[in-house]
Parts: structure tokens; C-alpha cells; sequence
């Protein structure tokens, strides 16, 4: 009884440690800021995954006698946030020419590292819409 009581609290302790956002820390599963994204070349590497996923979805329906336009041209990511899940998820925000034009992304990619997998779960324009 006395062990189980003291894992109890162990237990307890613990849980209020990850879960009581102080001194700069965040909820566990909350997203953080990534500072110096330019500098960054993890995050810069996955934003160029990202568009290279894009574009492999383009070929395939084009491959597939769908219409698709011409792939993106990574320039790079502007913004990153991560969250830590059953891996880490990236949001990101990049910077892509398409046809000759500018345009901004958003992405999210979840990084398993200990699989060595990266998978693209969602890709698109940036909504500038405040419907």
C-alpha cells in the first residue's frame, strides 16, 4: 500500500510539472515558435519536403489524365511552429513560386525519427480569408 501510494504521487508530481505552463514552459502537445526559421536547416529541409510531396501529387494526377498545374518552386519557410504528438508536427508557412508568381503555403509534416519517416499530412494555399 505504501509503494502504491508513492507511485501515486510520483505520478501526480509529475503531471502538474508537465502540465502547469510557468518559467516558460507549455502544456504538453502545445505548439511552440520556432525562432530564426531562415537559419534553421531542419525546418528549411522539411519545408522543400513539403513542396517536393506537393508536387509528386501533381504528377500523379496528371499521370492519372487529370489536369494539374506546373509544380511549385521552393523558395522558403517563413514561420514554423512544432508540436510534440507520436512524433514532432511541423506547421509551417512557406514561401513557393508558382507559374512565375509568389504565393504562400501552409503545410504540416509529422517527423518520426525513430522510424526515419517524415510524412506531408496537409498542403495548401495560405487562407487570407476571414470567413
Amino acid at each position: 500500500m505504501a509503494n502504491m501510494l508513492i507511485t501515486l504521487t510520483t505520478l501526480i508530481t509529475l503531471l502538474s510539472f508537465f502540465s502547469t505552463p510557468s518559467c516558460g514552459r507549455v502544456l504538453v502537445g502545445g505548439k511552440m515558435e520556432i525562432s530564426e526559421v531562415k537559419k534553421n536547416m531542419q525546418v528549411q529541409e522539411l519545408g522543400k519536403f513539403a513542396v517536393e510531396e506537393y508536387n509528386k501529387g501533381i504528377t500523379k494526377l496528371r499521370l492519372n489524365g487529370g489536369e494539374g498545374e506546373e509544380g511549385l518552386k521552393f523558395v522558403e519557410v517563413v514561420k514554423a511552429q512544432y508540436q510534440v504528438v507520436a512524433g514532432v508536427k511541423y506547421y509551417l508557412e512557406i514561401s513557393a513560386m508558382e507559374n512565375g508568381v509568389h504565393k504562400v503555403f501552409n503545410s504540416v509534416v509529422v517527423v518520426k525519427p525513430w522510424l526515419h519517416s517524415k510524412n506531408l499530412l496537409n498542403f495548401g494555399p495560405l487562407s487570407t480569408s476571414f470567413e
